[in-house]
């Protein structure tokens, strides 16, 4: 397996730190810290530059806060200048990982997403008699740091990449504790291992990909599933052959294992698929691709959140556009046409 070295100095170039602010910034410029930043970029940028370059860079405080929907998580959010060298990183490293990464991997990568998954999972879903269905449990609580670094340093020689990388890994904030047991372990295994990413982190979703590649290509080339899909920690195997699945489990279990992962005992299933799957919002159906009870649900309680913040003042016409478009586009993957109508045909917003 090849091996990459000399990436630091690529990191660490001043127009490589320009372009990461540029990036880490989109969408955000307004935002207080990084009005901050900019008042004297270039003064920001060589001093990160410099503490990247003498490694006395040290990572900052996370600001962690709950999200409920769709599920009860801890989200993280880096410091900007912390986000200008995720950047910085990614930029260098992800062509190199990229490359090794099945085509049916769709969750944080440049032109795939959740359009383009869905589809193959509908194109899977329609060909197929049955569906392996499975979620890892408490997937980014539960990253083993060391396993992490283990697989970056297969792929990368770099001394002061592999430091950078290290220094991102081992300043995450704590996450969800979790207390899973694996073969060999002895009663304080668990409590002795660091583990978890923060979520929200760039490289955090980055990592989430070269964590579960080897588990991609172990179910595609081991196993022979000609039809699989991941979308983070969700994925999916798809058949004609029930046994086939059913013994697909047994192994995918043995193999998550020695990454220190659980597939969850509920959420992962094997069923006929003529019974409607569900992913990425959607229930999935041999003649029809309906919007998730549930998801719908949420989406009517934002639009009215929406309406008494317009309302109130809180927000802009354009930005309420701005909300509509991006879910309109998201019902427009599903046979919605009736369901658009009945919504914002009655959909009004006034100021107060």
């Amino acid at each position: 397996m090849k091996r990459y070295g000399n990436l630091y100095p690529q990191i660490t170039t001043f127009e490589n730190l320009l372009q990461s602010a540029k990036k880490a910034q989109r969408g955000k410029r307004f935002q207080d810290s990084i009005l901050e930043f900019n008042y004297d970029l270039e003064t920001e940028l060589l001093q990160l530059q410099s503490e990247l370059q003498t490694q006395t860079y040290q990572p900052g405080e996370y600001q962690t806060f709950t999200i409920y929907e769709p599920k009860c998580r801890i989200i993280s959010a880096a410091p900007y200048r912390d986000r200008v060298v995720h950047h910085a990183l990614c930029n260098i490293i992800t062509p190199i990982f990229e490359r090794t990464f099945i085509q049916d991997s769709y969750a944080n990568r440049v032109n795939f997403g959740t359009h383009k998954a869905l589809k193959r999972f509908v194109e899977f879903a329609r060909s197929s008699r049955y569906v392996l269905q499975c979620d890892i449990r408490k997937f980014f609580p539960t990253i083993d740091r060391e396993i992490l670094k283990d697989l970056f340093r297969r792929k990368l020689k770099c001394p002061d990449t592999l430091w950078l990388i290290d220094t991102i890994i081992d300043n995450g904030n704590p996450q969800e504790p979790v207390l899973d047991y694996f073969p060999g372990d002895d009663l304080l295994t668990p409590l002795q291992r660091a583990k978890g990413l923060p979520i929200g982190n760039l490289t955090s979703q980055f990592s989430a990909n070269v964590y579960l590649n080897g588990f991609d290509h172990f179910v595609k080339e081991k196993l022979r599933a000609s039809k699989y899909i991941r979308y983070v920690d969700d994925f999916a195997l798809f058949s004609d052959d029930r046994e086939f699945l059913a013994q697909a489990r047994v192994a995918i279990e043995e193999y998550l294992a020695q990454l220190r992962l659980k597939i969850h005992p509920i959420k992962s299933q094997l069923f006929e698929t003529q019974y409607g799957a569900t992913f990425l919002g959607f229930r999935v159906f041999p003649d029809t691709l309906r919007v998730r009870t549930e998801n719908l649900r949420r989406a009517r309680r934002r639009l009215k959140r929406l309406q008494i913040h317009y309302t109130s003042g809180k927000i802009t016409a354009h930005q309420i556009r701005q909300s509509l478009q991006s879910w309109v586009a998201h019902l427009m993957q599903g046979d919605t046409w009736q369901l658009r109508q009945q919504i914002f045909t009655t959909l009004v917003f006034a100021r107060g």
